[in-house]
C-alpha cells in the first residue's frame, strides 16, 4: 500500500480549510485583534523563547495555540511564536493558520542533531532540502525523497549570517517524527548520503510552504551527536544555548531587512 492510503489523494479538495477554521474563530470571538505581521519565527527550544522575552521588549499576543508576541524592537512587524511542542503535524498546523490570517514569511529555528563527524556541537546549519522520513508532508505534496527551503529565503538567510560574519553548514536534514525510532542503520546510510542533521519538522515545514506559495526557511544550531552511531546529547552545553540565540539574531535580521 502505498502513502497516502488513498490513490489520487493529492488531486482532490479538502473538506475544510485553515480560512474556514480561521472564520469559525472569528464567530466565536476569538479571532487575533492585531495587525498580521510581515513574517513569523518558529522557536520550539523553551530556554531560547524565555531568553527572547528576558531580553527583548515584547507585546504578547492572542489568536493562535502556543504563545506568540509581537517583537517591539521591529513595532509588531515580526512575531515569534513558542511553547506549542515539538514536531511537524503541531507546527504544520500552526502554519497553515497563520497563513490564512495573511503571514508569507517564515523562519524555523531550533535544534538538530548532527550525522556527520566534522560538524560540531554549537555550529550552524542552513537547512536547503530534508529528507521526508515524516507523515503530513506526504498528505500535501506527491510522495518523493526532498522536500526543498524556499530558495529565496535560504539566500537571504546565507547574506544575513555573511552580514554578522557568522560561519555556518548548507546542508541536508533528515526529518523523522518519531525521534524515539532513529535507528543505527538509517543514521548510517545518511550519513554516507552526505546528510548534515536530523530533526523533526523541517521537510514538512517546506511542503507546505511550497502548497500555500510563501517563504520559508530553516536555521538549526546542533545540540547533539549521532555521528559515533550512538546518540550523544549536549543540549545543556553554552555552544548549543549560544547558537539558538545566534540563530534569533539572524532570524530577525532577515524577515525585518531583507
Amino acid at each position: 500500500m502505498g502513502f497516502p492510503n488513498l490513490k489520487n489523494k493529492h488531486a482532490k479538495d479538502s473538506m475544510f480549510t485553515p480560512s474556514e477554521f480561521m472564520a469559525y474563530q472569528k464567530k466565536l470571538g476569538k479571532y487575533p485583534k492585531f495587525k498580521p505581521p510581515i513574517g513569523v519565527i518558529f522557536c520550539y527550544d523553551r530556554n531560547l523563547m524565555e531568553f527572547i522575552l528576558e531580553n527583548h521588549k515584547t507585546t504578547k499576543v492572542e489568536g493562535f495555540y502556543g504563545e506568540m508576541y509581537l517583537l517591539d524592537e521591529t513595532n509588531g512587524k515580526v512575531a515569534v511564536i513558542g511553547k506549542f511542542g515539538i514536531g511537524a503535524p503541531v507546527v504544520v498546523t500552526l502554519l497553515e493558520e497563520l497563513i490564512a490570517f495573511g503571514i508569507k514569511k517564515f523562519i524555523s529555528i531550533g535544534t538538530a542533531g548532527t550525522l556527520q563527524k566534522d560538524i560540531k556541537i554549537g555550529s550552524l546549519v542552513v537547512c536547503e532540502k530534508a529528507i521526508r522520513d515524516e507523515g503530513t508532508s506526504h498528505h500535501y505534496l506527491k510522495s518523493s525523497k526532498y522536500a526543498y527551503a524556499s530558495k529565496e529565503m535560504t539566500n537571504k538567510i546565507k547574506k544575513s549570517l555573511d552580514k554578522l560574519k557568522q560561519k555556518y553548514i548548507v546542508g541536508t536534514s533528515w526529518t523523522i517524527d518519531a525521534p524515539y525510532r532513529e535507528t543505527v542503520a538509517e543514521a548510517r546510510q545518511y550519513q554516507k548520503e552526505g546528510v548534515a542533521t536530523v530533526e523533526m519538522e523541517a521537510s514538512a515545514l517546506f511542503a507546505v510552504a511550497q502548497y500555500r506559495n510563501v517563504e520559508l526557511g530553516a536555521l538549526f544550531t546542533i545540540s547533539d551527536s549521532l555521528a559515533e552511531l550512538e546518540w550523544k546529547p549536549k543540549f545543556h552545553l553554552k555552544k548549543t544555548k549560544k547558537g539558538l540565540e545566534i540563530l534569533y539574531k539572524v532570524a530577525v535580521d532577515v524577515l525585518l531587512n531583507h
